[in-house]
């Protein structure tokens, strides 16, 4: 990793990003990360300890002149989400990440950068390390498996923290302070199905939709991305309609919390349809390529004769229902707040779609600031899902955050955002799943707030935190430590 990462202000943060950046972190596989955390506490000889799920808790005293201040709860999850651009080399579970400086923007070369939430987690890290920093007394809460489940939140019991504010450093607009969130569930359905023989005469073709720019699935669900599973199936429609084309294997996307940026299928057609099939195809992906044309120019979808035509394919009955039902399942914005000004309140994410040896599944993320709304969603993809034959298990689901407009800590954090910015910041509930809402279950009485340095494309290898950004985050948390109300 270049040594001008650790070169850049202010340096106590950076460089502890990149100590964290060191250390493999994909979510459910935090083993080295925790072990890299609890090292870092201990070091430091402070209270270090992890509780029954593997969250890592971390206490450091207050600084003097601090003592009669609220003891607050520094939070940030240790987990990352990863992705890589399909043309790089690279393995999350042994490297760490490539990073490199880009104008303002630090970026990963290929990869997600985990500046989600490792910026949060790194200035966490540094304020415990620090001696010259005033703070009223720390719980450092390190959380697992945010990205894939938020499990550490969930499994978190009451009576473990002590503090009284939680600050949750973990968004990405360095102008908003997040009062609220949405909650979410996984949909998942499955079916199974009995294989057939290839016909005589048949070609077969591999599509590969890529070039999708991807995302965060809450946060960027508003853009109008391309979602490669739904731009798959309606290429996969259109040639089963009027080409009779079978589908061998499909396979799309990969996590929930990331809009999906490729898929690729292997389909069969009667050779006597080969030249029309090409024609026809190009003339929907040229339309969809329109369509896409402001929020996806790098959209490419690559038609390519196999060597050796699939033995087996999926009967035209199960594709008939089954690309009918990727059709009706929405993805994309369900619905739109009433309560606060461009917030979308309801979503789906068409996930990850897998077909092949008789087996399918399409893996969905829904979520809402609305529990009936979530649900409703949640119903309506079950319903299109069911219609085909389809199992349909809703799982993971965790609560949204309701916001608080009498938040104290909120009355500190605002005047001292508009004095060092000459401007008030945004106070808004976002379309992402932060902990606060799922930690406030056992902790109700605890005062909550999240904020953080600007991130853009998280999810997506095309991640990138603002260093500018990062120096106006410190700088404000700094200044909102020094000014915890007392007891």
């Amino acid at each position: 990793m270049s040594q001008e990462i650790r070169n850049l202000e202010p340096k106590a943060l950076w460089n502890k990003f990149a100590d964290l950046n060191a250390v493999p972190r994909p979510s459910k596989k935090e083993e080295r990360v925790i072990e890299f955390m609890k090292n870092f506490g201990n070091s430091l000889g402070l209270e270090t300890f992890e509780d029954e799920i593997r969250n890592v808790i971390i206490r450091k005293p207050a600084t003097a002149g601090m003592e009669n201040r609220k003891a607050i709860v520094l939070q940030g999850h240790l987990d990352m989400v990863h992705q890589k651009n399909s043309d790089t080399v690279f393995d999350f579970d042994t490297q760490g990440i490539d990073m490199y400086v880009d104008g303002d923007w630090v970026r990963a070369r290929g990869t997600t950068l985990g500046a989600d939430n490792g910026l949060g987690v790194a200035a966490i890290m540094a304020i415990l390390e620090s001696t010259d920093i005033p703070h009223p007394a720390i719980e450092a809460l390190f959380t697992i498996d945010e990205e894939t489940g938020m499990t550490g939140a969930l499994n978190l019991k009451g009576g473990i923290l002590q503090g009284q504010i939680l600050l949750n450093l973990d968004t990405e607009e360095d102008d908003e302070i997040d009062i609220g969130c949405a909650g979410g569930i996984d949909v998942t359905a499955t079916a199974e199905y009995d294989e057939e023989e290839t016909p005589e005469g048949s070609v077969g073709y591999t599509i590969t939709v890529k070039g999708l720019k991807g995302g965060h699935s809450g946060m960027d669900i508003h853009k109008g991305l391309g979602n490669a599973n739904k731009i798959m199936n309606r290429l996969l429609f259109d040639g089963f309609d009027n080409f009779g084309l079978q589908i061998s294997e499909i396979k799309g996307g990969s996590l929930r919390n990331a809009i999906p940026r490729e898929s690729q299928a292997k389909v069969i057609i009667a050779e006597v349809y080969d030249e029309a099939f090409v024609f026809d195809m190009q003339q929907i992906v040229n339309e969809i390529k329109t369509e896409l044309k402001t929020t996806e120019p790098n959209l490419e979808v690559v038609f390519e004769k196999m060597d050796a035509t699939p033995a087996k394919v999926m009967p035209s009955i199960a594709q008939f229902y089954f690309v009918r039902a990727m059709y009706t399942a929405h993805n994309g914005v369900y619905r739109m707040s009433a309560d606060f000004d461009n917030l979308v309140e309801t979503s789906n994410n068409i996930a990850k779609v897998i077909v092949g040896e008789g087996q399918l599944s399409a893996q969905c993320l829904t979520r809402s600031s609305v529990e009936t709304s979530k649900f409703d969603l949640a119903n309506a993809l079950r319903s299109a899902f069911e219609l085909m034959g389809c199992e349909v298990e809703f799982s993971g689901a965790y609560p949204g955050w309701t916001p608080n407009s009498k938040s104290e800590i909120l009355d500190v954090l605002v005047p001292i955002y508009e004095k060092q910015n000459g401007e008030k910041p945004k106070v808004v509930a976002c379309h992402a799943g932060l902990e606060c809402g799922i930690l406030g279950t056992n902790y109700p009485d605890m005062d909550m707030i999240s904020f953080g340095p600007t991130i853009h494309g998280a999810h997506s290898p095309d991640e990138r935190a603002s260093i500018s950004s990062s120096q106006k985050f410190w700088k404000f948390v700094l200044e909102i430590l020094a000014n915890i109300p007392v007891k």
